[in-house]
């Protein structure tokens, strides 16, 4: 019988998971292995007769259960971008025992009073920032997550933890399986009417795909997203409209309605049994921020510049509308993004068919490689040699200007039935120091753009972007540079693992690239031509930037206040409908539909990590403009001032230390919002 592939040293090149050799029966017993041998690892720190020091207790904790992080790592990602039903049974398992094991951890009483005796200490022991905020860190993760309870409080809380962490998967499962159900078949060739080549190629290549005949259109964002925006028929825009906005919300097998009522109040009950009056005041006690009556006014605030903008630009598109076929009066839902698209292209003579020949998602990819290696120096090689998990993920080796190996990073592009909807970054190996050795980190990009599609059989047509696909590739990239370019000790505060306000910053950086000319020449090139885009498409992208940036900030900051309503208060036991139509009646500008909810899909606060942290979107769009800004002042992609202070001060340093204190070091001072309130043309 063949070694359980995790238990053995990664024979494959700078020891990337051996996607080719793991299979699903290797993930229990390899996660069970790895919490016993983390068991013990604590067992050996518990039971050191020395007296408790930063070495023998922190330094060895952070070290603890090395191979349960190797697998749950590979796990978890696979889980999100190449799931199956047998993946999902083994993660419905395995999610339980790991909370119960971070319980047994986190609720050590033995284990706590070591590191509450080293953190009793911290004055005397003159650590270095990093080594401090660890310190810091360790102690407040036992006092923030139970340490201090009787048994009682101890029993309880490992109830909660355990049901939270079955919820959030079976709410993410159910709006999975609604995103990959629902299918919308048009058979009639004059129903297509406007929609461009690209996505009728795409549909039809679905319908041969399910075996059907005509087109084919889903949930999927490079489906549901052009044929909202371009589908002359109002009634099919409508259907897909309600669709993909009801999922989780049908009364059936699949809604998540009591689910959030769950979720809602078992964070409630956690956070008031550890001492919090709120979700909200538990999650943002540790971030940038810093409570959540400064994130309540910052969202009311920005507010209060995007609402009266937003009114403006629905009265004009309205106005646009009615004079180009819209017989009722007011614009519904379904109506924005396809009036929205003509009146762009009206008025700056500028559509996504114009720009997405200029965009082949390869050229693309290079930009973003190319875009890093002016400001940092760092080089990408692309590698044939290392295991995947789908034959359609790229693997790259990573360089730093002196030719030093820095990081692996795999890209993963196109949707598919076993791929969750939207796009993230993950790591497979965080980076760490550790024997003297700085082990480089395996960065994940995965996205859900459009595919190459088989015009004949001589012709396919590549991969064309979106510009909103663009900067969406540039995004998650800059994610992936936080992470590949991590310089840090101690893997828990490492890359991407800082507060959540602030690990939005190094992505939303890099979008700005996308508008910036010199960049945009670097790569935007016509896909059969070779030419580089024209300075009058720039100027286009560029002056459209702000176009209806009223009416798009306001849907943030409606997710932002769903967000902060359900957690920053005692659950008030109002419906999904309620609490939603509360909210509504601040941001959302279009008429009121039944049957339909933003919440039983919100996946990023109710199957991820952003609960009471949506706003941080919005808060690090303050922080990227402003910084931004600095990048320009200082001479943009040929100046390596603000790029080598960018790299040192954030990219570098992880969460070694406060983020305002990081970001003064950047630049200089303290952000300030004026900057993206120029950019989104709310101010002067």
């Amino acid at each position: 019988m063949p070694q359980n592939p995790f238990l053995v040293p990664y024979s494959t090149p700078h020891q990337t998971a051996p996607f080719d050799k793991i299979s699903n029966a290797d993930y229990l017993p390899a996660l069970k292995d790895g919490m016993t041998q983390g068991r013990s690892d604590v067992a050996t720190i518990v039971n050191n007769p020395a007296p408790p020091t930063f070495e023998n207790t922190i330094i060895a904790l952070e070290r603890s259960g090395d191979l349960l992080g190797k697998v749950t790592s590979v796990l978890f990602n696979l889980n999100s971008a190449e799931t199956s039903p047998e993946l999902q049974k083994i993660v419905k398992e395995a999610s339980p025992m790991l909370s119960e094991y971070r319980n047994d951890i986190g609720l050590n009483e033995k284990l706590f009073a070591r590191v509450k005796a080293v953190y009793d200490q911290r004055a005397s022991l003159k650590l270095n920032p990093e080594s401090a905020m660890l310190l810091e860190k360790s102690y407040k993760g036992f006092a923030r997550n139970g340490a201090n309870l009787d048994a009682k409080g101890k029993e309880r809380l490992r109830a909660i933890d355990k049901e939270l962490s079955q919820l959030s998967l079976q709410f993410g499962e159910n709006v999975l399986n609604e995103t990959n159900e629902y299918t919308m078949l048009v058979a009639d060739e004059k129903d297509l009417a406007g929609l461009p080549d690209y996505v009728r190629e795409a549909a039809r290549a679905t319908a041969k795909q399910k075996g059907k005949e005509g087109w084919v259109f889903t949930l999927q964002a490079p489906s549901y997203g052009p044929f909202m925006q371009y589908a002359d028929n109002r009634e099919l825009r409508k259907k897909l409209y309600m669709a993909y906005n009801g999922r989780g919300f049908h009364g059936d097998k699949n809604d998540n309605s009591a689910i959030i009522q769950k979720i809602v109040n078992l964070r409630y009950d956690r956070a008031t049994l550890l001492g919090y009056k709120t979700h909200a005041d538990f999650v943002l006690e540790e971030s940038m921020a810093g409570s959540k009556d400064k994130v309540q006014s910052f969202l009311d605030e920005l507010v209060t510049y995007a609402r009266p903008a937003a009114e403006r630009q629905l009265l004009e598109l309205t106005t646009y509308a009615k004079a180009h076929g819209l017989t009722e009066d007011k614009l519904q839902a379904w109506d924005n993004n396809y009036y929205a698209e003509k009146l762009k292209k009206e008025k700056y003579d500028l559509d996504d068919e114009t720009l997405k020949p200029y965009f082949k998602l390869e050229n693309v990819l290079d930009g973003a490689f190319t875009v890093a290696n002016k400001l940092y120096g760092i080089t990408f090689k692309e590698r044939k040699d290392i295991p995947v998990y789908n034959p359609e993920v790229k693997t790259f080796d990573v360089f730093d200007k002196d030719g030093k190996f820095l990081a692996v990073f795999y890209g993963d592009y196109f949707p598919r039935p076993g791929k969750r909807s939207g796009a993230w970054m993950n790591d497979i190996q965080g980076q760490k120091v550790e024997n003297g050795e700085n082990i480089r980190p395996h960065i994940v990009n995965v996205c859900n753009f459009t595919r190459p599609v088989v015009v004949s059989t001589t012709e396919t047509k590549p991969s064309l972007l979106t510009f909103y696909e663009v900067t969406t590739l540039f995004h998650e990239f800059g994610h992936g540079l936080h992470g590949m370019l991590a310089n840090g000790t101690y893997e828990s505060l490492s890359g991407t693992s800082v507060p959540r306000d602030f690990v939005e910053l190094p992505s939303q950086v890099m979008e700005n690239w996308c508008y910036d000319p010199e960049a945009l020449k670097l790569f935007a090139k016509h896909y059969q031509t070779g030419e580089v885009i024209p300075n009058e498409l720039i100027e286009k992208i560029r002056a459209s930037q702000n176009f209806l940036a009223g009416m798009a900030n306001l849907r943030q900051l409606r997710f932002g206040l769903i967000d902060m309503y359900y957690h920053n208060q005692k659950p008030t036991g109002e419906t999904i409908s309620q609490v939603e139509s509360r909210i509504d009646s601040v941001t959302n500008l279009f008429p009121h539909v039944d049957g339909i909810a933003v919440s039983p899909a919100f996946s990023h606060i109710f199957a991820g990590g952003y609960s009471a942290g949506y706003y941080s979107y919005k808060w690090s769009e303050v922080l990227d403009a402003d910084a931004f800004e600095f990048f320009k002042e200082k001479g943009g992609l040929e100046n390596k001032t603000a790029a080598d202070s960018f790299r040192k001060n954030v990219l570098e340093k992880g969460g070694s230390e406060k983020p305002m204190e990081l970001y003064k070091k950047f630049r200089g001072r303290e952000p300030s919002p004026k900057a993206m309130l120029r950019r989104s043309g709310l101010i002067l």
